[in-house]
């Protein structure tokens, strides 16, 4: 689908890798398209129209302030309560009932600060979270800025977030990104997976977090008829998760600052994502794996998706 023509667009491209990705800086700085050769890398679901109306995922959506689940409408930080307001305009519900993913992206509009009109492959962009729009301010009541810096080059596509606590308080971390990766011409059965090393948490009858579970080792499979949606702390850095099919090999490497990942693969769909999450799901409420950002200071984080070629019927295994 294509985007919404009110919402201005910024693409960066790598002509040698034939890879292009394009950003929308006025609905959450949504990276909405990653082209390969022409071919849609990114599953676009119901598109960007009802991503920016809705909160409906597609594409590599940033997911802000808390990526995944909330167990219930406040959470309390230092002794202080912050109260979600139930406002399905501005905070998307999950089948549950429960809120899900922070903010919806097409109520938060980034300024850009450096467009890729001189190398065509990067670009930089700002958000300041200080009150000055004060319905997502009450929902995350923590004044901060934030720089995303994305990059396209030798056919990887890297994502930096830098996070600034720019007032008085700590910040809370807890946000993440939802990549809704897909192989075109090849069905998902036949798709080989990649996981790295990490400890799988146990999770209720409404995938909130109860404890940990067990540590599982890399592994390497087809997915076939398996069904994920599965969160996991302990992730090592670097942590590199693939998908492989039809001769193209898309990898999402966790470089920083993402300890926790959610492997979402519906079996009714054409998408697998590798979730970097600074946090587990639910750690507003529950503190468990949940890190502040003290008063002046900053954290980097970094992610980067890269797509490569790899002999049909061939692996990919010890390519490096």
């Amino acid at each position: 689908m294509a985007p919404n023509a009110e919402l201005d667009t910024v693409r960066l491209t790598d002509d040698e890798a034939q890879l292009e990705a394009t950003f929308v800086p006025g609905a959450g700085m949504i990276c909405c398209s990653l082209r390969h050769r022409g071919e849609e890398l990114l599953a676009q679901e119901g598109g960007l129209a009802e991503y920016e109306h809705d909160g409906h995922t597609m594409g590599i959506p940033l997911l802000y302030p808390w990526a995944n689940r909330l167990a219930a409408f406040d959470y309390r930080i230092r002794g202080r309560t912050v109260r979600v307001p139930h406002d399905p305009a501005l905070i998307q519900l999950e089948s549950h009932g429960l809120p899900i993913h922070g903010v919806i992206g097409g109520r938060v509009a980034w300024e850009l600060t450096r467009t890729p009109a001189q190398d065509g492959a990067s670009l930089s962009a700002r958000l300041r979270w200080d009150g000055s729009v004060p319905e997502l301010f009450d929902v995350f009541p923590f004044p901060h800025d934030l720089v995303y810096e994305a990059r396209l080059a030798d056919g990887c596509l890297h994502v930096e977030v830098t996070m600034h606590a720019s007032g008085a308080e700590a910040v809370p971390l807890v946000f993440g990104f939802h990549p809704y990766v897909s192989l075109p011409a090849v069905p998902r059965e036949r798709w080989h997976v990649e996981l790295p090393a990490m400890r799988r948490l146990t999770l209720d009858d409404h995938q909130i977090p109860i404890g940990p579970d067990d540590v599982l080792p890399a592994r390497r499979f087809t997915l076939g008829e398996r069904e994920f949606d599965g969160a996991f702390d302990q992730v090592s850095e670097p942590a590199r998760f693939a998908v492989e099919g039809a001769g193209r090999r898309v990898e999402v490497t966790f470089l920083e600052g993402y300890p926790c990942a959610q492997v979402f693969a519906p079996r009714n769909a054409q998408c697998i994502c590798f979730e970097p999450m600074v946090a587990p799901p639910n750690a507003l409420r529950r503190g468990a794996g949940l890190r502040m950002l003290a008063s002046g200071e900053q954290a980097r984080t970094r992610f980067s998706l890269q797509v490569l070629d790899v002999p049909r019927g061939g692996s990919s295994e010890g390519r490096r």
